[in-house]
């Protein structure tokens, strides 16, 4: 037993015990070996790893964010995303089952267990984090919603819009969004509602409508299914900022940092100029210490969270880093071309940002 004296003079006894707990924690917060010895359980993962597939919730289908093809193969950043996260729990990136979900069914879907989490154009905001029993584990789009227009309307900003109708999902954050902004500014529209995206544009196609609503990443994919898309335009102006992003259900906490943490080893792979195609490289010769550690070829991060130490490589190696799925779903290299704007890195002017592997 050793005796301390504080500032104010008094004796402070320190105890075998005491000391032997203080180095304890010490220990847990120094080496990752120590904390991945503590990890609680989490019965997601283990789930997971006994049917061999992780089960992902998508949308009915959005070209350039979750779309199937006629052989029922789905692309786009939301199922990449999916795709990315297989391969960090499971070394596979091809062991994804994809439900796809309507605005209705997504929060029983996942609520009920049927799927492990949501990737799926879903945006976040306080009462959905505080009443339905979901939490959102980052941001893989900043969406802006906006409206789809006929040229002939000569329509180009929301407010041209006064005495329209509207077509919109219903329940979805651009029904709510739509309503507020058109009676804040004392601007008269019917807006009228539809249990799918594909029946509201399908409405509007129709004639049923003037315009239809969603954002514009979706916008660009629905305008591809119209009749004459030349014929119909993307308001530029948006009316709100709808940051989106993968969603799982309260609870299983370890679960939730996986789902976090492959979003930000995506982003932060592309600011660390880590891609598909280096990064065996990267892995072998870098020298910088948080790629090192992005890798696996350095530290216990993969076992921190109960997974193999290569967990973003696998990742990384079998999807790309943000950048790349980005561009190939969404950006310049699809059919959508949309620029990257907001969602290109903080460094570059956008607002992507992801914090360090420390």
């Amino acid at each position: 037993m050793r005796d301390f004296v504080n500032k104010n003079g008094e004796d402070v006894t320190m105890t075998k015990t005491n000391l032997t707990a203080v180095i304890a924690a010490t220990a847990m917060l120094a080496g990752g070996a120590a904390v991945a010895q503590t990890l609680v359980p989490s019965p997601t993962l283990d789930a997971i790893r006994a049917r061999g597939n992780l089960e992902c919730g998508v949308h009915v289908g959005v070209p350039g964010f979750s779309f199937p093809n006629d052989k029922g193969e789905w692309s786009g950043l939301d199922v990449d995303y999916c795709r990315a996260l297989a391969a960090a729990v499971l070394g596979d990136a091809g062991k994804v089952k994809f439900t796809p979900t309507t605005v209705q069914q997504r929060w029983p879907v996942l609520q009920s267990g049927q799927v492990d989490l949501l990737s799926r154009n879903t945006t976040i905001t306080f009462s959905r984090n505080a009443t339905l029993g979901v939490n959102f584990q980052g941001i893989n789009f900043y969406e802006g919603q906006t409206f789809i227009v006929r040229k002939a309307s000569k329509a180009t900003a929301a407010k041209d819009l006064d005495g329209a109708s509207v077509c919109v999902a219903a329940g979805s954050t651009e029904e709510k969004n739509a309503a507020d902004w058109f009676r804040e500014r004392n601007l008269k529209v019917t807006i009228t509602n539809f249990q799918k995206n594909d029946d509201a544009i399908a409405a509007y196609d129709a004639g049923r409508c003037d315009a239809y609503t969603a954002g514009v990443g979706a916008l660009a994919g629905q305008r591809a299914k119209l009749k004459t898309p030349d014929d119909h335009i993307i308001m530029a102006e948006p009316i709100s900022n709808d940051p989106q992003g993968p969603v799982t259900r309260y609870g299983d906490e370890r679960w939730q940092a996986v789902v976090r943490w492959v979003l930000n080893g995506m982003i932060a792979a592309e600011n660390l100029g880590v891609t598909s195609k280096n990064v065996d490289d990267m892995r072998a010769n870098s020298k910088n210490a948080e790629v090192r550690r992005l890798l696996g070829a350095e530290g216990n991060f993969g076992q921190m969270l109960g997974l193999s130490n290569d967990w973003m490589y696998n990742a990384i190696k079998a999807v790309g880093n943000y950048g790349e799925s980005f561009d190939r779903t969404v950006g310049k290299d699809s059919s959508l071309k949309l620029e990257r704007g907001q969602n290109a890195l903080w460094t570059k002017g956008g607002l992507l940002f992801t914090p360090p592997f420390q």
